[in-house]
């Protein structure tokens, strides 16, 4: 029998910057009573031009910080540390760690109708072809379209989301993707889903699109409640440590945030997009991890 107390503890969810809080967004939504650690790479984003081995040390390093937070399970928000590390820190960790890809891989499976899917993305996760060799394995036959689109994820960490700069750079990855008989496409990447409206006029009613952060929450809550460890009370269990939300402060779960650079820049950010004021966020040397 688990104990009373672990169900309390927090899920931790990490991501190269601020991407991961589209997740985050949705776990806050769907499992309302969970306490949650959050940290962003923002010192080394973006994740996407980096080597395989690199995002591995990386994404050891953050597991190791937020175990030091006693979390229960670790989200990796991230779709190209999905992709490139999670086999390999899911082998080293005794907690459960889970990714993006299966989540958003499923979500396509099941919205196509003539098994041609496109995904856009980090060139790290296109390059490692894990959504195609996820959805393969789960429909035989299925196509699959991968684009690469690096200029996304500056976009939405500079704040220029809502800016005609968007609109030219979309243009310019997705033209291809417009004009092919894709009906399914990925926001393989946390940062995309925050560019969704533009990508979706640019698009078109013919190409659905899918988020895998609402499937990543919805496949986490299956993972705690299997292992005895989803929080259904109606307390945080915890001193808030400054990030309550608005309202009570434990009507809902509690929400730590850090940092490996620019603090206030995040913060900032995140109460643009999260449905709960952050009141801090604290900077940490993960180097030392």
């Amino acid at each position: 029998m688990v104990n009373i107390n672990k169900k309390t503890d927090p899920i931790g969810v990490f991501d190269s910057g601020v991407g991961g809080l589209t997740v985050t967004r949705e776990i806050m939504r769907q499992l309302p009573n969970e306490n949650m650690v959050y940290f962003g790479d923002t010192a080394r984003v973006p994740y996407g031009s980096k080597s395989k081995d690199n995002i591995i040390r990386y994404s050891r390093q953050i597991i190791r910080f937020l175990q030091t937070k006693q979390v229960k399970a670790i989200v990796i928000a991230c779709n190209t540390a999905s992709a490139l590390a999670l086999d390999v820190v899911k082998e080293e960790t005794d907690i459960p760690v889970m990714g993006v890809i299966a989540p958003g891989a499923a979500a396509a499976v099941r919205v196509t109708r003539n098994q041609k899917i496109g995904v856009i993305g980090t060139e790290a996760t296109i390059r490692s072809h894990m959504y195609s060799k996820v959805m393969e394995e789960m429909m035989p036959g299925v196509e699959v379209i991968g684009k690469p689109c690096p200029l996304f994820v500056p976009i939405v960490e500079e704040g220029f989301a809502k800016h005609h700069i968007a609109e030219e750079v979309i243009d310019y990855y997705l033209a291809s993707m417009k004009e092919s008989d894709i009906d399914t496409m990925i926001l393989g990447c946390t940062h995309y889903p925050l560019l969704r409206s533009r990508i979706m006029k640019y698009l078109g009613d013919g190409i659905e699109l899918v988020n895998p952060a609402y499937e990543t929450a919805m496949e986490l809550r299956k993972l705690l409640k299997g292992m005895d460890l989803l929080n259904e009370g109606g307390s945080c269990g915890k001193e808030t440590k400054g990030e309550e939300q608005k309202g009570p402060a434990c009507a809902n779960g509690s929400y730590e945030f850090y940092v490996s650079d620019t603090a206030d820049k995040f913060k900032q950010f995140a109460n643009s997009i999260l449905p709960y004021d952050i009141r801090t966020t604290q900077r940490i040397n993960i180097e030392e991890y």
